[in-house]
C-alpha cells in the first residue's frame, strides 16, 4: 500500500453505499492500494479498487471523529478519454 493505513475499519459505511453508486463494479475484494492524510487537515483520502483498472471508491474519513465523509467513483478510464 501506497501512503498509511486507514485509520478505522469504513467497511460498514461502504455496505450502506446505494447499488447505483458503484456504476456497476465490484468493490467486494477489499483491495486498498493507496491511502493518505491530506496535509494540514482531519482527513484521509482512501483509494479502494474493483476489476476494473483505473476505476477507484474513493472514501473521505474524518480521521479525529471516526467516520467517513463521504465517497466518488472516479472512472480515470471515462475522463482521460482511455475507453
Amino acid at each position: 500500500m501506497w501512503g498509511i493505513a486507514p485509520p478505522f475499519d469504513f467497511w460498514e459505511y461502504i455496505e450502506t453505499i446505494p447499488s447505483e453508486d458503484f456504476g456497476g463494479h465490484d468493490f467486494s475484494e477489499g483491495r486498498v492500494p493507496y491511502a493518505w492524510n491530506m496535509r494540514g487537515t482531519a482527513f484521509q483520502h482512501v483509494l479502494v479498487e474493483c476489476e476494473t483498472p483505473d476505476v477507484f471508491l474513493v472514501l473521505v474519513l474524518d480521521v479525529p471523529g471516526n467516520s467517513v465523509v463521504g465517497h466518488h467513483l472516479p472512472d480515470l478510464n471515462r475522463l482521460h478519454g482511455l475507453t
